[in-house]
């Protein structure tokens, strides 16, 4: 029975066993190996992270987490379903792991202590963006920090309306695409890619004083590290697997 491991950062990779667009995809081979297995390898080499957790009520996922020196917590139903949301899974995780035979916890003394939430489906990730995140995080004692890629062609201001009829109307205002035709004059815009998020121990218990809503937990103080396009793949369907699997089949 081993001590307490009171942690400064603590990675929970989240990996439940459901999913309605890909069924089994945390555990779907990908160049090799299982799709979890890429997150758990990469939450372990960040030099900013102290402890790993894997978070699941796949067996098969715990085993993989425990083979791999990660440790392994068992998720209830109640934070397995679709409907369940990450922070309310993040914070169960880590009150179950304070709770096993060597707990793992993170140092309430320490105002910089954060929980780096890594998704177990997305294999494919930028060598160092985790320790980017965290490092941000540290440096300007912000809530939370999350990787965002550029959206491309698919910015905001081409987004419209199709109607029954077939009839195109703006998504917002009267002009259609904003007047631009030319996609290298649409300003920046940007989306989460699920590369990595960093929250404060403060944000995540929602003790920052930030209205309730589903966002809540990232704080007053939200930032952003950039990757670039098709840097991190966050596999939702069979054509995301095989993107992955291409990406990734050269790593050994």
């Amino acid at each position: 029975m081993g001590g307490t491991q009171a942690c400064r950062t603590i990675a929970a990779v989240l990996a439940r066993a459901g999913s309605k667009g890909l069924p089994g995809k945390n555990v779907a081979p990908v160049a090799g190996r299982p799709c979890v297995a890429w997150t758990i390898e990469a939450a372990l080499a960040a030099a900013t992270v102290d402890a790993v957790l894997v978070s699941s009520d796949s067996p098969r996922v715990l085993a993989i987490a425990r083979d791999m020196g990660a440790t392994p917590v068992e998720r209830e139903p109640e934070h397995a379903t679709d409907t369940a949301t990450v922070d309310d899974a993040v914070r169960a995780c880590l009150r179950r792991a304070a709770g096993l035979d060597a707990p793992v916890t993170l140092d309430e003394r320490d105002p910089s202590a954060c929980v780096v939430v890594l998704y177990g489906n997305v294999p494919v990730r930028p060598a160092g963006l985790i320790d980017r995140a965290v490092d941000l995080l540290r440096r300007t004692g912000c809530s939370s920090v999350q990787s965002y890629a550029p959206v491309g062609k698919f910015h905001p201001w081409w987004q419209a309306r199709l109607g029954e009829d077939g009839r195109v109307t703006p998504w917002e205002g009267d002009r259609l695409f904003n007047g631009v035709h030319r996609r290298q004059s649409l300003p920046p815009s940007f989306v989460p890619d699920g590369g990595v998020l960093v929250v404060s121990r403060r944000a995540l218990l929602l003790e920052e004083g930030v209205a309730p809503g589903p966002h809540a937990f990232l704080g007053r103080d939200h930032r952003g590290v950039r990757t670039e396009a098709g840097e991190v793949v966050d596999i939702d369907d069979a054509v995301d697997l095989a993107v992955a699997a291409a990406r990734l089949g050269g790593v050994r």
